[in-house]
């Protein structure tokens, strides 16, 4: 194990090299856990095709599942951002299609996310709505929210559901697109839930219109993250 600057370490596991923060406390919610690995004992044939295992068939384990494989059903190595491992890592061919898939928000999304849009946001039944900017923070803990007057923040664990809003669709299947979103989160201290209203607006509604997709991304990987 060594230490590397901005508050986190290399671990080495039985998986491959990861970096993670040096308090766990400060773990991305959308980061899973390592899986216990199905023992050896346990395992005898492939758990995908029934290949014995033998000298010649070795047997490998799905760094995302911990599931026990042959070479062939175990071949691929894929980034897994998720685990914070530092080089793509042996996955099953399922978790591969998942970890790839994931691919898309760890590369584009969460930089958009962090870049930040601006939105007309309300608090509740507040009559009155406030322009800020949103973003994600550094650690993907917490959603800023920041405007001329006032900032707040919402930790993203905490958000229970979401709701995305649509404009322009029609009764026949025209088209619509994100122009906002519902969000419901539990502030700390207390018991209820209170919701957040986020709105695009302006004539740029390109930026807010990706930030928002984004965020339902990111907030589904939350949800998974939870089950797992």
């Amino acid at each position: 194990m060594s230490a590397v600057p901005d508050g986190k370490k290399l671990v080495r596991s039985p998986s491959g090299l990861r970096m993670v923060p040096e308090n766990g406390a400060f773990n991305s919610p959308f980061s899973l856990d390592e899986p216990q690995w199905v023992p050896d004992k346990e395992c005898s044939r492939c758990m995908q095709c029934e290949a014995k295992f033998d000298f010649i068939t070795r047997k490998h384990h799905c760094r995302r599942c911990g599931r026990c494989f042959c070479d062939k059903c175990c071949s691929q190595k894929v980034a897994l951002p998720r685990m914070c491992f530092v080089d793509p890592v042996r996955q099953c061919g399922q978790c591969s299609l998942i970890s790839q898939r994931e691919g898309d928000f760890y590369d584009r999304q969460l930089r958009v996310l962090m870049g930040g849009g601006t939105f007309q946001v309300t608090v509740d039944s507040c009559d009155k709505s406030d322009t800020m900017t949103c973003r994600l923070s550094n650690n993907h803990r917490y959603l800023f929210l920041d405007g001329d007057s006032s900032h707040f923040e919402v930790e993203l664990s905490r958000i229970a559901s979401i709701q995305v809003l649509t404009e322009g669709s029609t009764p026949g299947g025209g088209t619509s697109r994100v122009c906002g979103m519902l969000l419901q989160y539990r502030p700390p201290g207390s018991q209820d839930n209170q919701q957040l209203r986020l709105e695009a607006s302006g004539d740029d509604r390109k930026t807010p219109s990706a930030w928002l997709t984004a965020m339902h991304k990111a907030v589904k990987l939350l949800y998974e993250s939870r089950d797992q």
